[in-house]
């Protein structure tokens, strides 16, 4: 396990990566429960309001970002810096991210039903990061053999084919799809193989003066929300809570 894990993980330099990846889950979480609490006006938790202005978690999250980020240009590549670093910016990234709906409609929709577009983007930065973790593509290996070598070629072109397939995946709408099928082939192909949205560019430009196609579409992105969206809501609602009604 301990050989795994240097050659794997440490050698190829993804310890912060698996540093950030968990303080981000973490905080994420524990923001969540948190948040719910006060919510709730259970335990001792209160929202910050110095001179009356309610100062989100979104700001310092924003700090640690920077701090992080900064910590890595700066030079600390391995070691104890490198890991204070990663930590930093995961924690970062899960309070800005947990706010990511306030950010962008620059309004507090934090309990609302535009809020759950946080927790959307938090699962999917979440499943991104988690994949390009469990990759395990030793590009920082040294020493390879040739058999090493030629795996790594394979790799690599590989990867480009399967970007461009998550890339036509992406213009027919299908962004989770796009995201997690950069990382898993199959996925993106389906997503890139089947019927674009309606309102996705491909649709847009390809299915412009072909009613059939169209009208195709829109059946099948109506029923395939209609199936999904129910589950996906109570997934949500489990992970981030319930918007106010």
């Amino acid at each position: 396990m301990g050989h795994w894990w240097e050659r794997n993980i440490v050698e190829p330099g993804k310890l912060p990566l698996f540093l950030a990846l968990v303080s981000f889950v973490l905080t994420f979480l524990i923001t969540r429960a948190i948040t719910r609490m006060i919510r709730a006006g259970k335990g001792p938790f209160r929202n910050v309001t110095p001179g009356g202005v309610h100062v989100h978690h979104v700001v310092p999250g924003i700090l640690l970002m920077v701090l992080g980020g900064f910590g890595v240009i700066a030079g600390y590549k391995h070691g104890f810096g490198s890991g204070l670093a990663a930590v930093l910016f995961g924690i970062g990234v899960g309070l800005v991210l947990d706010e990511f709906a306030l950010v962008l409609h620059l309004d507090d929709v934090y309990w609302t039903e535009q809020g759950r577009q946080s927790v959307e983007v938090v699962v999917l930065t979440a499943a991104l990061a988690g994949l390009m973790f469990l990759g395990f593509v030793p590009f920082g290996v040294n020493d390879l053999s040739e058999d090493e070598l030629q795996g790594r070629a394979t790799a690599v072109w590989t990867i480009v084919l399967n970007f461009l397939i998550a890339l036509i995946a992406l213009l027919k709408g299908k962004l989770r799809m796009a995201v997690i099928g950069v990382f898993v082939p199959f996925i993106a192909l389906w997503g890139a193989l089947r019927l674009a949205r309606p309102a996705s560019p491909w649709a847009k430009r390809l299915y412009r003066t072909r009613s059939r196609a169209r009208a195709r579409a829109q059946v099948r992105a109506y029923r395939h929300d209609k199936r999904w969206n129910r589950l996906r809501r109570r997934f949500e609602d489990l992970v981030g809570g319930a918007p106010s009604r």
